[in-house]
């Protein structure tokens, strides 16, 4: 089999028409009531949300109330989540991967949310909006330049490229490579869902034209 050729530019998005299509006609499963939100659960939500940089939530967002209709499932992605955010990554490096996973799977949600909380983390918004370019604009360093790439690659095929590798090799220790891929992974799978079940974007969340 042989390599798939990965994004490393810009796609060509309308983003009106894109959030039309995954946000516009309102949730596929319809979110529980605040109030209905035990507190065990709002402790994990509250616990991923201070690794996010952000404060406890009087109003727990719809994305999680529509989740939670899944027990097991809505507390494995709070554990994955916590995880991830107190994980071995650098917190601006790994924003800077997300946000690629978010524009590359077109998810409004993802998107606007990690703009907030990249933005929290370091990257400012001259990065995020250079995000869009992906690995191949210019002005990223050499390792940002891998992190973007890595995830193009991943998305493309599903393996990181020996180059590639060597220059995140050349600054992260096993553990972070061992948790790199998995994360990525996990924010595939999260845009997978957020873009399935159409989560209607918050009030402060612009989607895709966040920068």
């Amino acid at each position: 089999m042989s390599t798939r050729t990965p994004i490393t530019g810009e796609i060509e998005t309308n983003i009106a028409a894109r959030q039309a299509h995954v946000v516009g006609s309102g949730p596929r499963i319809v979110a529980l009531a605040n109030e209905e939100v035990d507190q065990e659960s709002r402790d994990l939500i509250n616990a991923v949300r201070a690794g996010a940089g952000a404060g406890p939530a009087v109003i727990v967002p719809e994305y999680m109330r529509i989740v939670i209709k899944h027990p097991e499932l809505f507390r494995a992605q709070m554990n994955m989540g916590q995880m991830f955010y107190n994980g071995r990554l650098p917190r601006r490096e790994r924003e800077l991967a997300i946000l690629r996973v978010a524009w590359l799977t077109q998810s409004p949600y993802e998107w606007g949310e990690h703009v907030d909380i990249g933005q929290r983390c370091g990257l400012t918004a001259e990065e995020v909006e250079r995000v869009i370019h992906g690995s191949a604009a210019p002005g990223w360093s050499e390792f940002d330049r891998a992190v973007l790439r890595s995830v193009e690659e991943l998305l493309a095929d599903y393996a990181i490229s020996d180059a590639t590798w060597e220059v995140l090799a050349g600054t992260w220790d096993e553990a972070q490579l061992l948790e790199y891929p998995s994360m990525i992974g996990q924010y595939v799978t999260i845009a997978f869902l957020q873009n399935s079940i159409r989560v209607p974007l918050a009030e402060d969340n612009p989607g895709m034209s966040h920068r």
